[in-house]
């Protein structure tokens, strides 16, 4: 029974890396949507349309970044959009490894580095995925 548990926390686990991996490249418009949710919020404008003008964010933010991927020419333009994607993304991946790592991993050195692997591989993830040689099912 408890191999069972071991093996059903692993799972539980790569399922988690894998979603954050896939959805790294969202954490941008997330953010954005939030930002500007939680702001009409605090303006009064009621939970409904406050997700609503979040979510029209949200989704505006990720269209313009892949719209402009896509069209504009100059490379350091693209890769200046590119980051603006990956850099939250591995902060959100560092976050993540850095909370599982300290659940799993005794030594600070070993959770810093854990962390930082974790950045890094979530960030590059979100910036392949934005330059467009990491789209699902391609």
């Amino acid at each position: 029974m408890i191999a069972l548990g071991i093996v059903g926390s692993l799972a539980g686990s790569l399922f988690l890396c894998w979603l954050l991996f896939s959805l790294a490249r969202f954490a941008l418009p997330l953010f954005a949507g939030m930002t500007v949710g939680l702001w009409a919020f605090d303006q009064g404008t009621g939970i409904v349309p406050a997700f609503l003008l979040g979510s029209i964010t949200g989704g505006i933010t990720l269209a313009a970044g892949q719209w402009l991927v896509a069209t504009v020419r100059p490379n350091w333009l693209q890769i200046t959009v590119a980051l603006m994607f990956a850099v939250p993304a591995a902060i959100a991946g560092y976050s993540t490894v850095y909370g599982l790592s300290v659940l799993i991993v005794p030594s600070e050195g070993w959770q810093l580095a854990c962390s930082i692997m974790g950045a890094a591989v979530t960030g590059s993830g979100a910036w392949m995925q934005m330059a467009g040689q990491g789209q699902p099912g391609k």
